[in-house]
């Protein structure tokens, strides 16, 4: 095979949450071992990733997932932390693509060829199996993090900001997980204070 002609889809998951991580995946599908089923990961029951997940690690040329942290996200905002979690993945490629396609309106800062195609989850085969491979790994760390912190109920609503966890928020206070600079937490961290020092 050419490998000079090796195209890699790139996406993320996690970006509206308040807690936790931003994940992406890169990944290089063999065309000698088409995988169906692929489609943008929202599209997809958790048990249907879950068995493209194993198809795609199985059979595609190359994959990498990759994180930015809530930190980094506080630090550099959503979307550079973002960006530097498609950069990590695709760095950690063990394979080298000719061309990077990415889901979405911005690329990632690479030495490599790259394409922002928007909905390409649901347009390009490597996008879709990198946005399945992405959710599924920042469901396991939600799951991981609901062992941790149970009562906030990251296992139900994965950090998004539902009732529950803004009722958790103002109950319990914020985690070391939780993005600070989103409005939700920052609005408890401020109402903390104003109960820790009233006027």
């Amino acid at each position: 095979m050419n490998k000079t002609l090796l195209v890699c889809g790139v996406d993320e998951a996690g970006r509206g949450p308040l807690a936790g991580a931003v994940f992406a995946a890169a990944v290089i599908l063999d065309p000698a071992h088409p995988i169906d089923g692929l489609d943008d990961s929202k599209k997809l029951s958790a048990r249907r990733r879950e068995s493209l997940e194993i198809l795609i690690r199985e059979h595609a040329l190359a994959w990498a997932v990759a994180q930015a942290s809530a930190a980094e996200i506080d630090q550099i905002n959503i979307l550079q932390a973002t960006l530097l979690a498609m950069k990590r993945a695709v760095e950690a490629l063990q394979v080298l693509p000719a061309e990077v396609l990415v889901d979405g309106l911005h690329c990632p800062k690479i030495l490599i060829p790259a394409r922002a195609i928007v909905k390409g989850d649901a347009s390009e085969p490597a996008i879709s199996a990198a946005s399945i491979l992405a959710k599924t790994a920042r469901d396991r760390d939600l799951m991981r993090l609901h062992k941790i912190y149970p009562e906030y109920g990251f296992d139900r609503h994965k950090g998004y900001p539902t009732r529950d966890h803004l009722a958790a928020l103002t109950q319990h206070g914020i985690t070391i997980e939780h993005r600070r600079s989103y409005a939700p937490v920052r609005r408890c961290i401020l109402a903390a204070q104003s109960r820790q020092f009233p006027e």
